[in-house]
C-alpha cells in the first residue's frame, strides 16, 4: 500500500485540497495513517487493484463531474455577475469527461466475483456480498478522512445482519414444528374423513336391512288380512249353517211335541175308561173343542192376514245387505260411466280436430306433391342404388341392412349415415351433409384469419392477425361447453356472458391459447346447429337467447327428476305409467292431457300397454357421448317453446295491435295481467323489465307510468320477450293474484 501511495494519492488528500478553497480547516494529523501492528495486510486482490493511477493528474477524479479544469468554487452567490460569468465559461468548455479507471477496475471486480458464485446453492445471498464487503474494506481503507464513519456504517449493517441471522435460526424450529403440526392436521382430518366414511357405509347397510324389513312386515301384513278375510267368511258360513241347525231343532222339537200329543190321544181314544163317560159331558166337550178351534182360526187367519207380509229378521238382514253391496255397485258404475262418457267427449273433440287436422294436412300434402320437385336421392350418402333415407326404406317395408356397401361421401360409412339420418327428414337431412361437409374443411384448416377489432366483432374474438385451429373434436367441444356452463351457474354472474367465456378459456388453457380456443369453438357452435349443447350456447353467446333460458331448463329437468325419485318408493329406480303421469301433471300442473300423452309417449309409454307396466325413468335423462339427450328431454324443450309461442300470440292477440305499432308500458301490463292473472308482482316486473330493456329497479310504479311516457315498439317487445325465459304461472280463467 505504502509503494502504491506515490503513484495514486489517496482520496483524503484531494478531498482534503478540493475542501481547503472552502473555508474548511483539517486536521492533518487526523489524516495520518497510524501505524498499527496487528494491522491486517491487504490480500492479492487489493495489490492488483491499487496498481495503477486512478485519476486524472495524480488525483482521484470525482466522476462524473469532473472537468478538466474544474475547480471548487469559493463562496459565491449564485446571482453574482462573477458567478455568471465563471457558469458561462464552463458551458462553453468541452464536456470531456471519462469514467476513472479506479471506478472501472473496482465494477470490473464486482462483476467478475459474482460470475464465480454458485447463486443456485442457498448460501448465495450470504457469499453475493462478500465481493461489495472488500470493495467497502478497499474505501475504508484508501478514505482516511472518512473511515470512522465508514468503519462505524458498516459495523451497523453487519450487526444488524448477524441479528437477522440469529433471528432466522431461532425460527428455523417453528419452521419444522410448523411443517409436523401440519402434517399432523392432514393425518387427523383423513383419519376423520375414514371414520366418517365408514360410518356413512354403515348407516347405508343398515338403511338397506330396515327396507327389507320393513318390506318383510309389508308382506306378513298381507297375508294376515287375507288370513283375517279368509277367517271371516268361515266364522260367516259357520254362523249361517248354526242359525240353520236352530231352526231345524225347534222344527224337531214341534214335531216331536206333535207325536206325543197325538200318541197320548190315541191312548185314550184306545182305554176302556173312555166308553164309559157321560155322552152329554163329551157333547159339552165337543162344543166346546170345536169353539175353541173357531177361534183359533179366526186367530190364524188374523195372523196371517197381518203378518203374511213380514218376512224373518235373518233374511231382512241378508236382504239388506246385498241391498248395500248392489247399491255401491251402482254408485261406482255411475262414476265409471261418467268418466267414460268424458272421455268419449273428449275423443271425440279430438277426433274431430284430428279430422281438420288430416284434412289440412291433405291439402297441404297435394299442394306439396304439386308444387315440390322430386326427392333427393340420400342413398348416395351411403353408396345405397336405391333412393330414400332408411327412415323411407322402413316405412315401405324395407330392411335397411339390405343396403350396399357404403361410399366415400360420409365419414363412417353407411352405419353412420343411418344412424345420422336415423328419424330426419329431408330437411334435417340438408343440415346434417352440411355439417359434415363443414366438419371436413374446419379439420382441413389449419388457422383461423383474426376478424380485426371493430365494434360489430364480439368481445372473444377481436384479433388481428391468424389464430391456430386447434383441431378438436366434437366430444371435447361438447365437454368444454358443459364444464363452462357448470362454472357459469356456480358464480353470481357478474360479467356479461361473451367476457366470461373468454376468462373461462383464459382460465382453462392460459392466456397463449385462449383465443386460439375462441376461433376454434365458436366455428364449431356455429356449424353444429343439430347438436342441442352446441346451438343453445350459440345462441347464448350471441345474444339470441337469454342464458336464464338454459339456467330454467336445467332446474325444470332436475326437478323433475326429483319428483321421480320422491314416487319410487322403493329405490328401484323404475315407475308405474300411472306414477309417471301423476308425477308429470302435479309438474307440469298446466300443461294440457295431450301434451302429458306426448311425453308419456317419448318416454316409452303407449296406448296398447297396461298401467301397470314399469318404466326405468333415470333412464330418460341420460345423454350421449356427444350431449344429446333422449327424446323424453327433447319434447320437454319443444313443448317449452311451443308454450311460450302460444304465450306471446295471446299476448298479442290481447292487445290487438300491428307488430309495426307502438304499445305502452301500462297496456302491456294490463295485458299480461288478463292472459296469465296468477302473475305475482315481481315476475310481472321481470317480464316489463325485458320486453321494454328497463332495469327492474328504474321500471315506475303502478299509476305511475303514463307520465314516464315508456313507448316501444311491439315486434321488439315480442323479440325481447321470445329471448327470455317466459312461461304461463296459472289458468287464464283465474281470478288476478295480489
Amino acid at each position: 500500500m505504502d509503494s502504491l501511495k506515490p503513484q495514486c494519492p489517496s482520496f483524503a488528500t484531494t478531498s482534503r485540497a478540493h475542501l481547503r478553497p472552502l473555508g474548511v480547516t483539517i486536521d492533518d494529523s487526523f489524516l495520518t495513517e497510524t501505524k498499527n501492528p496487528q494491522k491486517r495486510k491487504l490480500s492479492q486482490k487489493q495489490k492488483m487493484l491499487m496498481s495503477c493511477p486512478f485519476s486524472i493528474g495524480g488525483h482521484l477524479s470525482p466522476w462524473p463531474t469532473y472537468i478538466s479544469d474544474q475547480t471548487i468554487l469559493h463562496n459565491r452567490k449564485p446571482c453574482s455577475v462573477d458567478y455568471r460569468k465563471r457558469a458561462g465559461s464552463r458551458q462553453q468548455q468541452p464536456l470531456g469527461t471519462t469514467k476513472p479507471k479506479y471506478l472501472e477496475q473496482l465494477e470490473n471486480y464486482v462483476h467478475k466475483e459474482l460470475l464465480l458464485l454458485d447463486l443456485g446453492t442457498d448460501s448465495a445471498q450470504e457469499l453475493r456480498l462478500q465481493p461489495y464487503r472488500e470493495i467497502f474494506e478497499f474505501f475504508i481503507e484508501d478514505f482516511k478522512t472518512y473511515k470512522p464513519l465508514l468503519s462505524s456504517i458498516k459495523n451497523a449493517y453487519e450487526v444488524m445482519l448477524a441479528h437477522q441471522r440469529e433471528k432466522i435460526r431461532a425460527l428455523e424450529p417453528l419452521k419444522a414444528k410448523l411443517v409436523t403440526v401440519n402434517e399432523d392436521c392432514n393425518e387427523r382430518i383423513l383419519a376423520m374423513r375414514a371414520e366418517e366414511k365408514h360410518e356413512i357405509s354403515m348407516l347405508k347397510k343398515e338403511k338397506m336391512n330396515l327396507l327389507k324389513l320393513i318390506d318383510k312386515k309389508n308382506e306378513e301384513k298381507i297375508s294376515l288380512q287375507s288370513e283375517v278375510t279368509k277367517l271371516r267368511k268361515n266364522l260367516a258360513e259357520e254362523y249361517l249353517r248354526y242359525l240353520s241347525e236352530r231352526d231345524a231343532r225347534k222344527v224337531l222339537i214341534a214335531d216331536l211335541n206333535e207325536l206325543r200329543y197325538q200318541r197320548e190321544d190315541m191312548s185314550l181314544a184306545q182305554s176302556p175308561g173312555v166308553w164309559g163317560e157321560d155322552p152329554v159331558k163329551l157333547t159339552v166337550a165337543l162344543k166346546m173343542a170345536r169353539q175353541d178351534l173357531t177361534r183359533t182360526q179366526m186367530e190364524l187367519n188374523t195372523m196371517k192376514a197381518n203378518f203374511g207380509d213380514v218376512v224373518p229378521r235373518r233374511d231382512f238382514e241378508m236382504q239388506e245387505k246385498t241391498l248395500k253391496d248392489l247399491q255401491e255397485q251402482l254408485d261406482s258404475l255411475r262414476d265409471d260411466y261418467e268418466e267414460v262418457r268424458k272421455e268419449h267427449e273428449m275423443l271425440l273433440q279430438l277426433h274431430m280436430s284430428t279430422l281438420k287436422e288430416r284434412d289440412q294436412f291433405y291439402s297441404e300434402l297435394q299442394e306439396i306433391q304439386r308444387t315440390s320437385t322430386p326427392r333427393p336421392d340420400w342413398s348416395r350418402c351411403e353408396g345405397n342404388a336405391g333412393q330414400g333415407s332408411p327412415r323411407d326404406y322402413q316405412v315401405r317395408g324395407l330392411d335397411s341392412s339390405s343396403l350396399s356397401p357404403p361410399a366415400d361421401v360420409v365419414a363412417g360409412g353407411r352405419d353412420r349415415w343411418q344412424k345420422l339420418a336415423e328419424g330426419k327428414n329431408s330437411d334435417q337431412l340438408v343440415d346434417v351433409l352440411l355439417e359434415e361437409i363443414g366438419e371436413g374443411l374446419l379439420r382441413e384448416k389449419d388457422f383461423f384469419p383474426g376478424l380485426g377489432y371493430g365494434e360489430s366483432i364480439p368481445p372473444f374474438l377481436r384479433f388481428d392477425g391468424v389464430v391456430e385451429n386447434k383441431k378438436p373434436t366434437k366430444k371435447d367441444v361438447v365437454n368444454l361447453l358443459k364444464d363452462a356452463w357448470k362454472e357459469r351457474i356456480a358464480e353470481e354472474q357478474k360479467e356479461k356472458f361473451p367476457d366470461f367465456f373468454f376468462n373461462f378459456l383464459e382460465h382453462r388453457f392460459g392466456p397463449g391459447d385462449a383465443m386460439a380456443w375462441a376461433y376454434t369453438i365458436f366455428e364449431y357452435i356455429k356449424l353444429f346447429h343439430s347438436n342441442e349443447v352446441m346451438s343453445q350456447f350459440y345462441a347464448v353467446l350471441m345474444g339470441k337467447r337469454k342464458e336464464s333460458v338454459y339456467i330454467k331448463q336445467k332446474e325444470t329437468i332436475a326437478q323433475l327428476l326429483k319428483g321421480m325419485t320422491n314416487a319410487d318408493s322403493q329405490n328401484e329406480g323404475l315407475l308405474t305409467m300411472e306414477q309417471l303421469s301423476t308425477v308429470l301433471k302435479s309438474t307440469f300442473p298446466f300443461k294440457k292431457d295431450e301434451r302429458i300423452q306426448e311425453l308419456m309417449e317419448a318416454g316409452g309409454w303407449h296406448p296398447s300397454s297396461s298401467s301397470a307396466d314399469l318404466l326405468n325413468y333415470r333412464v330418460l335423462f341420460m345423454e350421449d357421448e356427444e350431449g344429446q339427450s333422449l327424446p323424453f328431454v327433447q319434447k320437454l324443450w319443444e313443448q317449452y317453446m311451443d308454450e311460450k309461442d302460444e304465450y306471446l300470440q295471446e299476448l298479442k292477440q290481447e292487445l290487438g295491435l300491428e307488430l309495426h305499432d307502438e304499445v305502452t308500458l301500462p297496456k302491456v301490463r294490463e295485458a299480461l295481467m288478463n292472459i296469465d292473472p296468477s302473475l305475482d308482482k315481481q315476475t310481472l316486473k321481470s317480464y316489463l323489465s325485458q320486453a321494454f330493456q328497463f332495469p327492474m329497479t328504474e321500471l315506475p310504479e303502478e299509476g305511475e307510468e303514463k307520465e314516464a311516457g315508456i313507448v316501444i315498439q311491439l315486434q321488439t317487445a315480442l323479440e325481447q320477450l321470445q329471448m327470455s325465459d317466459v312461461r304461463r304461472m296459472g289458468p287464464r280463467d283465474q281470478e288476478p293474484a295480489s
